[in-house]
């Protein structure tokens, strides 16, 4: 047979090495998915906290997958263990395999010791469109009632974190925020993370 003996075999699937595959997603379907998901969720509660902690949880799920993924794929199930490295691995890995880049900052907070911030000017799910509305990439196929006029779609993005974050051992609680920027019309995403105080004594602990 051509080729023969020049293909590795595999006798058990699981032993096969996983793909990269495709590196993009079109963003008009997860525009289209990510809507249905904010749509279905919105028709469930009563307010911007509920409907954000749902996207949230949702996020969360994705965020225990991507590091499974990760781990297993480039890291041979080695994990973070230190919290700069876990932070640097969400900004930089996580990020550039969910956005197709770093975040565009990673920054200690100033008042607490427990909190690191990572925002983004431009984040996937709150972009505005090509026409520069004040419109963020789900609004532009999503009716948000207007009681719901300061709704986050960076919810999800943070529950992605948080689910990083906690897979790999690291709980925190991950909360998305508007950010105003000195000269620039619409304001940037914060992801703020606060870390729990086990995290803090184990770290201390470290050295």
């Amino acid at each position: 047979m051509i080729g023969a003996g020049k293909i590795k075999q595999y006798s058990n699937v699981l032993d096969k090495p996983l793909s990269k595959g495709k590196q993009e997603v079109s963003s008009s379907a997860f525009a289209f998915l990510f809507s249905e998901l904010v749509q279905y969720n919105q028709t469930q509660v009563d307010n911007i906290a509920e409907l954000e902690r749902r996207l949230e949880d949702a996020g969360y799920a994705v965020g225990a997958r991507v590091l499974e993924l990760l781990c297993h794929r480039d890291k041979g199930n080695r994990r973070e263990t230190r919290l700069l490295g876990i932070l640097s691995f969400v900004h930089s890995t996580v990020w550039k395999v969910l956005f197709g880049k770093v975040a565009d900052s990673l920054e200690k907070g100033t008042e607490h010791e427990d909190e690191y911030m990572i925002s983004e000017k431009e984040l996937l799910v709150n972009r505005s469109n090509d026409l520069g509305a004040e419109l963020s990439l789900c609004c532009r196929f999503i009716s948000i009632p207007k009681d719901m006029g300061t709704f986050n779609c960076g919810a999800f993005v943070a529950g992605i974190v948080r689910g990083v974050l906690d897979g790999a051992g690291f709980p925190a609680v991950v909360t998305a925020h508007f950010v105003p920027m000195e000269g620039q019309h619409r304001p940037r995403t914060t992801i703020l993370i606060k870390f729990g105080e086990e995290v803090l004594r184990r770290e201390a602990r470290l050295g």
